[in-house]
């Protein structure tokens, strides 16, 4: 009697456990990201995501900047919930038209790979997860490294818009200040200085550096670099309707490396952000590393970027799967 009794009680060990641990597939689950949460409910999610991100890099080179942004707007701003992605309705304001979010584009090709993925599998994969998805392939676009990122995010319903100033770090704020908001969401010094290693691709807006140009040149500038920068801003209030920009990295504008860092120790670091970095004293030893190894920028830099992606994310019934990435369920299904 005492094995069939051993058994017995094996048996609802067992089946007790099963009900406390549900499949990672159910909905209600809450166990956090895990690596290719959709291998059992849509395997080809993640090719048909990397697939689309090369088609549209062939395309507009500039969308492998935009997935790069989006995964620093949307995910530390309280989660990585594609909140960023949501339209203003009647009673939010969406966060891709606060002030902070000036420049970012591309969005309706969110929409493009969102509607490849539901052709293969309706209503399964997150936005949340296309988001972040779509930096990690955007950054081997840029000559970036590979990094394996967790899946298993839901979208979250609402805008974020009204906690954006607080939670996201500015190019013009003090280092200590940027240093202290990334570090709440678990990213120490090196990553953060990895992280602004971004600036390495893309370009900076007029309207985000003329500070630093009128009415007074500021004296921290490399004055081989003032000349060209004066160029492309000509104006001290640029015109909000021209598309007037200075190209980040001058030397290697479409390449994610190292090359950032020795501009910034060079003073030609075109934000505020920049200047600190490269001469606080917290973070110019690993300015310094960075820039003499590409290696270690990108270690630290996948290190930075996997911390970042799993910033709060919503799990089960925290959110939901959408329909469409610009709108929430609830609106969605509206007449």
């Amino acid at each position: 009697m005492a094995p069939k009794l051993l058994t017995l009680l094996a048996v609802l060990s067992f089946s007790a456990l099963s009900l406390l641990t549900p499949s990672l597939a159910e909905e209600g689950q809450d166990n956090g990201l895990v690596m290719n949460f959709y291998k059992e409910t849509c395997p080809q999610a993640e090719d048909i995501i990397k697939e689309q991100v090369k088609l549209l890099y062939k395309r507009h080179k500039n969308t492998a900047f935009s997935w790069l942004r989006n995964i620093f707007h949307d995910c530390a701003v309280q989660s990585c919930d594609a909140s960023l992605l949501l339209d203003s309705t009647r009673r939010s304001l969406s966060e891709k038209e606060t002030d902070r979010s000036f420049g970012l584009r591309n969005f309706r090709y969110i929409e493009t790979i969102k509607e490849a993925v539901e052709r293969e599998c309706p209503g399964v994969v997150s936005c949340a997860d296309i988001l972040v998805l779509s930096a990690r392939d955007g950054i081997v676009s840029l000559g970036g490294p590979h990094i394996p990122l967790k899946t298993g995010r839901w979208d979250g319903r609402r805008s974020r818009a009204d906690v954006v100033e607080e939670f996201l770090p500015d190019h013009n704020e003090s280092i200590s200040s940027v240093l202290d908001k990334f570090g709440a969401m678990g990213i120490d010094t090196p990553g953060v200085v990895a992280l602004l290693g971004a600036h390495s691709v893309g370009r900076t807006h007029c309207v985000k550096l003329v500070h630093r140009l009128y009415p007074e040149i500021d004296s921290a500038l490399n004055p081989d670099h003032v000349p060209h920068m004066l160029k492309k801003c000509p104006d001290a209030i640029p015109d909000p309707k021209a598309v007037q920009y200075v190209r980040n990295d001058r030397g290697t504008p479409m390449i994610l490396d190292n090359n950032y860092y020795r501009n910034i120790l060079d003073n030609k670091g075109l934000l505020i952000v920049d200047h600190q970095l490269a001469n606080d004293k917290r973070t110019k030893p690993y300015v310094k590393k960075m820039a003499k190894s590409q290696d270690y920028f990108f270690k630290e830099f996948s290190r930075a970027i996997a911390l970042l992606s799993e910033n709060n994310p919503l799990t089960g019934t925290k959110g939901e799967i959408r329909k469409q990435c610009n709108v929430a369920n609830k609106h969605h299904e509206e007449p």
